[in-house]
């Protein structure tokens, strides 16, 4: 059985000759595959390991079960999807409804979890029927919608539990991030984010050296005298440790606020899936059930044992794009740094004590640009909102979503929030769909047009339209916002 394991050397294994790419059968040298894999865990560093601070989880675990995620992805796909597994951070906004009705880190694993399983059953559905049945239950409209209400209901956390710690630190910040995504070019501006953290934590020490300790909220809501930057826990650190496991717990009224999730992570794979195939030239119709399926394996192994959900990486997309490099080696020895980095308690304390203040910086640009990833979809895919069919659904769960409206069934039972705006925006569309008179229910283009070639017997990687998808799973370029 190919495992996609065994690579051909490229060339002389130095330099690809000018216009070549290095295939994900081949490789380069070994020193240079592994310097390409440092620089893919650098790349998904920015987002992948700000994921699990937010949610309130391991970050060493995290990185460690990244990079066991990578692996099941990398054999799962016989080595044929290039492609890195990341924290996504599509959760954050559950976790942080999870946690605000009383949930503990076991009650968001363990939602986290059912979410990865039906991940998984998405993938094998589309194996065995084709990418249609996503378009048929989820068209741009109802995906757009849900996007968008996903990331704008982080919007509060931002502003109540981190920006309050230390405004001017996160205002600086903030504006140093958004230099940096707009001005800087190629790798640099793919690690943006990450820039913004290494500039904060900078700025952070600089300010507690001039100023001395701030009087404001900390961590923990209390109005205290503290530190911006604690580096204590640091030098309390082992340098060689396991991170802390534990195990799920499942809640159904956690299960029903992650559910929604579903719909980002199953765009997001179409892309990643759609726009490796476009840069490789190498059809990967048949791999978008696996790919899908192998995520969510990898999520539910990683949840099984306390960490958080895993996603495929644009940020590794746009390394591809600039080196031309796609080899799977890269990826395996990315996957091996990453166990190292999880089996090192001190590097998960220097994630830890990341400065509130720094985050709400971050935050700010990082939760309004996946909200506006919904928005993103409904362009490229030519979404009407002046057609009631499509506005009414999506005006009224977003609002939902955002605003956290709730709707108490029982004493034990209630919908709120992204739940009941999903909710509310699926039901809300096909329920209207079924009775809307004939006009406005014009022929509307698919999820990710792209991907209509996956039920196709011959795609050329050209979607429906003739031209070229590049892949963010809405008919974009491959650059999209990490959820």
């Amino acid at each position: 059985m190919d495992l996609g394991v065994r690579w051909k050397l490229h060339g002389d294994g130095k330099v690809p000759a000018p216009g070549a790419v290095v295939r994900p059968d081949e490789r380069l040298s070994w020193p240079r595959t592994f310097g390409l894999g440092a620089q893919h865990v650098v790349a998904m560093f920015g987002a992948s390991f700000v994921a699990p601070v937010l949610m309130g989880l391991d970050p060493n675990l995290a990185i460690m079960m990244s990079g066991v995620a990578t692996a099941i992805f990398l054999l799962a796909t016989r080595g044929r999807v290039p492609s890195y597994l990341g924290c996504s951070l599509s959760f954050v906004g559950v976790a942080a409804v999870i946690r605000a009705q009383g949930g503990t880190s076991a009650t968001v694993t363990g939602a986290v979890l059912v979410v990865g399983a039906a991940l998984f059953l998405v993938g094998l559905a589309v194996q065995r029927f084709g990418a249609r049945i996503i378009h048929a239950a989820m068209p741009p409209i109802v995906t757009g919608a849900v996007v968008m209400l996903i990331g704008f209901n982080l919007a509060p956390v931002t502003a109540s539990t981190y920006w309050p710690q230390d405004q001017w630190t996160a205002l600086l910040v903030m504006l140093f991030t958004g230099l940096a995504v707009v001005c800087l070019r190629g790798f640099w501006s793919r690690i943006a984010i990450f820039l913004g953290l290494v500039f904060g934590y900078v700025l952070s020490w600089a300010l507690d050296r001039i100023f001395g300790r701030i009087h404001s909220v900390d961590g923990s809501g209390k109005v205290t005298d503290h530190w911006r930057l604690d580096f204590s826990a640091v030098g309390q650190a082992d340098w060689i440790g396991l991170p802390s496991f534990h195990g799920p717990s499942f809640e159904w009224s956690a299960i029903l606020v992650a559910l929604p999730v579903v719909i980002a992570l199953v765009a997001e794979n179409a892309g990643h899936v759609k726009a490796v195939g476009e840069m490789t030239g190498d059809p990967l119709d048949d791999k978008l059930g696996t790919a899908i399926s192998a995520d969510g394996v990898g999520s539910m192994l990683s949840t099984a044992v306390g960490g958080p959900p895993n996603t495929t990486y644009s940020e590794n997309i746009g390394v591809m794009a600039a080196t031309r490099v796609y080899s799977t080696a890269a990826y395996w020895a990315a996957a091996c740094f990453a166990l190292l980095f999880g089996v090192c308690p001190k590097f998960g304390a220097v994630v830890a004590a990341i400065p509130g203040g720094v985050l709400g910086g971050i935050t700010v640009i990082l939760y309004g640009m996946i909200g506006l990833l919904g928005a993103q979809i409904w362009i490229n895919a030519g979404v009407d909102l002046r057609n009631p069919l499509n506005l009414v659904p999506a005006a009224a769960g977003i609002i939902i979503g955002v605003g956290n409206v709730s709707m108490e069934f029982t004493d034990n039972f209630s919908l709120s929030g992204i739940a009941l705006g999903t909710l509310v925006v699926i039901t809300g569309y096909h329920a209207l769909r079924a009775f809307a008179p004939a006009h406005l229910k014009t022929q509307q283009p698919l999820l990710d047009e792209g991907t209509s070639s996956y039920d196709e017997a011959a795609g050329d990687g050209r979607d429906s339209r003739g031209g070229r998808d590049g892949g963010d799973g809405t008919g974009s370029g491959p650059q999209r916002a990490k959820s």
